[in-house]
């Protein structure tokens, strides 16, 4: 008989964010601007949430023999989900405490934790189709870190602003294939799904509504922030060969 128990997964995996987070505030970024400092730390955590991720949440569906877009979770899925939670759930308190006014992110943390908490807790199926997702919008998250990191940086550090320059088209272009198209065909797919009444047994038609407008909200939200960005690359480009030109 065992003397003890082992800690929570969530508990366990908040406080390594948490710490990371601290590290990162009062140690990596201390000479940075406060003003940026609190999104750099930010950063670090997803950079240690992302890819991480990506490889967990990618072992968890396929060492699963059973898996399917409304199979039970297994022990494996749900703890990539506890890891997830956890990170939304540390960066979701940044968003909180330091940009409060920033309500795009916090309801994209609020609705992104609704989804995982209620595949984990709820209905204790769905997490194959929730991890591929998963896998999908993790899967950009480190160039997008780095990208991030050297666009606060860019107007006051050389090597910043010529790895932000390098760095910009080609983020842009992985990010619209992956949430641009890869996104939209399995989000179809998952619907195509839900509507034939595949997990109707085993998740409420109310929830499943529900996930698919958190996530077509969150895609369309991405698409047209790197359309913007994309847009704005091009003038930028196309003014600075114009200068050239005379």
């Amino acid at each position: 008989m065992e003397s003890s128990q082992s800690i929570p997964d969530l508990p366990l995996f908040f406080s390594m964010f948490f710490f990371i987070y601290l590290m990162a505030y009062f140690l990596v970024f201390r000479n940075w601007n406060p003003k940026i400092r609190p999104e750099a730390s930010s950063c670090l955590i997803s950079i240690f949430h992302c890819t991480p991720a990506v490889f967990l949440a990618t072992h968890a569906i396929l060492s699963d023999p059973h898996r399917g877009f409304a199979s039970p979770n297994t022990k494996t899925q749900a703890l990539v989900i506890d890891y997830s939670i956890a990170y939304f759930l540390m960066d979701l308190l940044h968003y909180i405490v330091f940009y409060p006014r920033d309500v795009i992110f916090i309801g994209h943390h609020s609705a992104t934790l609704f989804v995982f908490l209620t595949c984990r807790h709820l209905v204790f199926h769905g997490a194959c189709a929730i991890l591929s997702l998963l896998i999908l919008a993790e899967v950009t998250s480190a160039c997008q870190n780095a990208w991030t990191l050297a666009s606060e940086r860019r107007h006051d550090n050389e090597f910043a602003a010529k790895a932000y320059d390098f760095l910009s088209p080609y983020f842009y272009a992985f990010y619209m294939v992956v949430r641009g198209f890869l996104g939209p065909l399995f989000v179809y797919r998952l619907g195509a799904f839900y509507a034939s009444g595949g997990a109707d047994a085993v998740i409420p038609k109310w929830l499943w509504i529900s996930w698919l407008l958190v996530i077509i909200t969150a895609i369309s939200v991405s698409i047209l922030w790197v359309s913007n960005l994309c847009l704005q690359l091009y003038i930028e480009r196309k003014g600075k060969l114009q200068k050239k030109k005379f």
